[in-house]
């Protein structure tokens, strides 16, 4: 029984485990994501687009709605502190996976 328990708890732990390349492709479709939801108010507000003040004005206006959310928590209680908004499963101390 111990074996099994110790093998599923690797394997928790394993598959919270990421290669810089594969976050960085999920941080990028991330903003892809916020691009197609946000650049065109912030385009219609008066910003060129793909210049640096519609840039900000996506990542301002995502991070306003919240979309710029992981779902990633450090605190060793998870999503407590927060009532449930935004929250995902915790698994061990101070790992919060998905939303």
């Amino acid at each position: 029984m111990r074996h099994v328990i110790l093998l599923i708890v690797s394997i928790l732990f394993l598959s919270g485990c990421i290669s810089p390349q594969e976050r960085a492709a999920n941080e990028q479709a991330n903003m892809n994501r916020m691009i197609a939801s946000y650049g065109p108010a912030c385009y219609q507000l008066g910003y060129p687009a793909n210049s640096d003040q519609w840039r900000n004005c996506v990542v301002q206006l995502a991070e306003r709605n919240g979309a710029s959310r992981s779902g990633v928590s450090t605190s060793f209680f998870g999503s407590f502190g927060s009532w449930g908004r935004h929250s995902g499963s915790s698994v061990g101390a101070g790992v919060t996976i998905g939303q």
